[in-house]
């Protein structure tokens, strides 16, 4: 039988929420729980929505999108128990954020939204809520490659920047260099800044190294399994081939999705 079924589907849940987080009556888990354990769970549907986006799978968004609700109404349940603030006020703030984004919409400016006006108008709120340097407000919690991208695109606002690629290819020529005669005690801060650079460098060609890796990590998966696919259909255990058998593997797949790709 559901609860709340007369409410609408919003209020519904929120009722749901209220009725877990029930002192007297409510659910040992859902109540156990604060701000910082519910954090990670918000972080991994978020990716679930990524990834149902990714690939394609619209009944799966509608259901990922419905977990991500969730979490930002546990959030606010748990304010509203501290005096906080309640899920009304999370949606005011967001609803007067927005207008205040799109001046060419909401207010009386003129002209449209570019990368440029949208990162102008975010550092003018950031400004107002006290700023001190560039790179406030970029998220601690954001997946190494898209903070490391962010900080550089702030960098790169105050005029932190090379003027042009050699810049950082150079960097990264030494830094790998570093890398490579680094003690063992250094290479992982040797790692990072070989890392730093290639983001800086394919930040420049317009794309996005968060994506980029995503796209080159679900490649490298879809060759692998082929090849271990194609071993096996040969009556071979793809693990004790030589280097050289596997490789042979990996262009016969390369070569097999180029030509698929020309159809």
């Amino acid at each position: 039988m559901s609860y709340a079924p007369s409410k609408p589907p919003l209020d519904r849940l929120l009722a749901i929420m209220a009725r877990l987080r029930d002192p007297e009556r409510g659910c040992d888990w859902d109540l156990a729980q604060d701000f910082a354990s519910i954090a990670p769970y918000t972080i991994e549907e978020a990716y679930e929505v990524a990834d149902a986006i990714e690939r394609g799978d619209m009944a799966d968004l509608k259901s990922e999108l419905g977990d991500l609700l969730l979490q930002v109404v546990f959030h606010a349940r748990m304010a509203e128990e501290a005096g906080l603030f309640a899920f009304a006020d999370v949606a005011a703030a967001i609803a007067d954020k927005m207008e205040a984004r799109h001046p060419h919409i909401f207010g009386n400016d003129a002209g449209s939204m570019d990368g440029k006006r949208w990162e102008d108008l975010k550092a003018a709120e950031r400004a107002g809520a006290g700023a001190t340097s560039a790179l406030d407000g970029v998220a601690h919690a954001l997946p190494a490659l898209l903070r490391s991208e962010k900080l550089q695109k702030r960098a790169a606002r105050v005029g932190f920047e090379w003027h042009d690629l050699e810049g950082p290819r150079e960097k990264l020529l030494e830094e790998l260099q570093e890398l490579d005669e680094a003690e063992d005690g250094d290479r992982l801060i040797e790692a990072g800044d070989v890392l730093f650079v290639a983001v800086n460098i394919v930040r420049r060609y317009g794309v996005d190294a968060e994506q980029a890796l995503r796209a080159a990590n679900a490649k490298f998966e879809r060759r692998f399994r082929a090849m271990e696919a194609l071993a096996a259909a040969e009556g071979k255990d793809f693990a004790q081939l030589s280097l050289d058998e596997q490789e042979a593997y990996w262009q016969a797949i390369k070569a097999r999705e180029k030509a698929a790709s020309k159809r």
